[in-house]
């Protein structure tokens, strides 16, 4: 399905993301669940650049990030994609925030060290054509970059949601780790980890995150799309409560209570969502994008190693509205400042 389109696609990803070179070693990891014509069409466009792409299929592991390790042949991953120079994950169960991660992107410190690396869990036909093959990457570089740098400068930010969600803290200096903003803005550069383009995402300042998230459309693991939603009431950081009607409150109440793990109930992180032609398809990594939602995660914090945890989950708070430093950005999912220059970038990008 969609091989003409698919293939195009991958390539743009390719050359316009990580900008490979003839020669460069790729190694591209899947499961038995993954889309095979997305893992082909990629090792394809490598081969066309005169690339070396090695193709390693494995298992579909038990969970995500550390919970998939027992199933993980974790030496002989780290071996080969430590010699590799771009790594692309196509895994349903993502090895992102996996020990296989850990000992490659957290471990070694020097970037010079590490391959290029993105993350496109679940990734169809359907998500590489809306998210890199029609996607405008100069136009959304600007506006993300701009946004990334009003977001950088705040102190205290506040989100809220038709659904209800109310929360709210205080960003950590970006100067640190724990401030870092990483901008996922179709441009990878050497020894990077990002993910799909169209999106911000850091970590606050734990201590000061109080409020309440309402999280709706989706929220994987452990549940996908979402009947319906689900109420988190968060203090300095934590989950403190879970609450919604129907099973999937309950369900995902007690999968983190299956990791017997106080870090799986840690706020880890927010993103803005901004990929212009992103759906809600049940597809996290392009979930995460869908324009004007913000998208908030569990569990592990990647890049920190003092803030590890089995797992990780996300969920998205729809039609966002935000505040930084008093002044909105967001006004139920319409970029409203703050600058006139975000605005008008964000009408080029189709919204």
């Amino acid at each position: 399905m969609y091989e003409y389109e698919t293939l195009k696609a991958c390539h743009k990803m390719l050359v316009e993301m990580f900008h490979v070179y003839p020669g460069e070693v790729i190694v591209i990891t899947c499961d038995t669940a993954s889309n095979m014509n997305v893992v082909e069409s990629t090792a394809k466009a490598a081969s066309l650049l005169g690339c070396k792409p090695l193709v390693v299929k494995m298992p579909t592991p038990r969970g995500s990030g550390r919970a998939a390790d027992p199933d993980l042949a974790i030496d002989a991953l780290v071996a080969l994609i430590k010699n590799a120079d771009l790594w692309i994950e196509y895994n349903h169960e993502w090895l992102y925030y996996s020990t296989v991660f850990s000992r490659i992107f957290v471990d070694e410190t020097d970037p010079a060290k590490r391959p290029q690396h993105t993350c496109l869990v679940d990734a169809d036909e359907g998500m590489m054509i809306r998210n890199v093959g029609k996607v405008d990457f100069p136009v959304l570089r600007e506006f993300l970059y701009k946004v990334a740098d009003v977001t950088r400068a705040a102190k205290h930010c506040r989100v809220t949601s038709p659904a209800g969600t109310d929360i709210e803290w205080d960003n950590a200096d970006p100067n640190t780790i724990e401030g870092h903003l990483a901008v996922c803005a179709g441009e990878v550069g050497p020894g990077e980890s990002l993910c799909l383009p169209g999106q911000i995402g850091w970590s606050p300042d734990f201590e000061t995150l109080n409020g309440v998230l309402v999280i709706e459309g989706v929220l994987t693991p452990p549940i996908g799309l979402l009947k319906n939603n689900v109420k988190l009431t968060v203090e300095k950081g934590y989950i403190v409560k879970i609450e919604g009607e129907g099973s999937d409150a309950k369900r995902f109440e007690q999968w983190l209570a299956s990791f017997h793990s106080k870090s799986m109930y840690l706020v880890a992180h927010l993103c803005y969502a901004f990929g212009p032609y992103s759906q809600l398809t049940g597809s996290i990594c392009e979930d995460e994008r869908v324009w004007g939602a913000t998208e908030w995660g569990f569990g592990n914090v990647g890049g920190q190693p003092k803030h590890q945890a089995p797992s990780h989950s996300d969920g998205l708070c729809l039609n966002s509205s935000m505040w930084l430093d008093g002044k909105q950005i967001l006004d139920q999912g319409v970029v409203v400042g703050p600058t006139q220059e975000i605005v008008e970038l964000a009408h080029k990008l189709g919204h």
